[in-house]
């Protein structure tokens, strides 16, 4: 039976359109005060300062190129590309370090009991993406979530970095998983099984988010790497 052409197109694309979300990034810029990752800028590596352990003294991560560059294996340093494609478990997120960049921040280091806050794009959100990563053992986390009427408190805890998470968990999920590990010299310490882990939190799809605020208690060294929301 042959089909009308537009009813064709319609069972083509019309069935077959997947509805997404619209993601947001959240501007963490405020907040960064370590540089986790060695990159590679102007023809040598610039190495990392307040790493991922060791209360940002012991390791950090490096670039492909960077490892490339120190003739160590590739296959677990982070990509030259900082933007993690969407998957089925967390949206598209972009990290702060570039091999372009030798000079600027490209993550928040939260030792001992602190918090940090920032702002978000106010707006309704169904879901909250953290990707983070705890150092030390594990670390406790409250998530504040501020709304125009009111504030709700949302807990986790973070597994440590070297903790492989279980098959289809719905607290977390990695962004980067099986990453080696490099001293203050650059030299690898540890080759795989480190991971960036992401924290799914959800948002009051009825209320408008303004701010989040994340308080850690005195266990664990966690770096927190960016965030984003699925807006609806």
């Amino acid at each position: 039976m042959k089909i009308p052409g537009l009813l064709l197109l319609f069972i083509l694309y019309g069935f077959g359109q997947t509805k997404h979300d619209k993601v947001v990034q959240f501007n963490i810029d405020p907040i960064l005060n370590a540089r986790p990752v060695s990159t590679f800028d102007g023809g040598n590596p610039v190495t990392w300062k307040t790493g991922i352990d060791g209360g940002g003294n012991g390791d950090g991560y490096l670039t492909k190129a960077a490892a490339a560059f120190i003739m160590d294996p590739v296959d677990h340093a982070l990509p030259d590309d900082p933007r993690f494609a969407e998957n089925n478990c967390h949206p598209e997120m972009s990290l702060h370090y570039s091999n372009d960049d030798s000079l600027h921040y490209q993550a928040c280091a939260m030792r001992g009991e602190t918090s940090i806050t920032f702002s978000v794009a106010k707006g309704k959100y169904s879901m909250l993406y953290f990707a983070m990563t705890s150092a030390e053992g594990a670390s406790a986390l409250k998530f504040y979530l501020t709304y125009a009427k009111g504030e709700t408190i949302e807990q986790s805890l973070l597994p440590d970095y070297y903790q492989d998470l279980p098959a289809n968990d719905s607290a977390f999920c990695y962004l980067a998983h099986d990453l080696a590990k490099w001293g203050p010299a650059n030299k690898m310490t540890e080759k795989n099984h480190h991971n960036i882990d992401v924290v799914k939190i959800k948002a009051d799809p009825k209320q408008t988010l303004l701010t989040i605020k994340i308080s850690k208690g005195n266990a664990g060294y966690v770096v927190f790497w960016a965030a984003a929301g699925k807006l609806l």
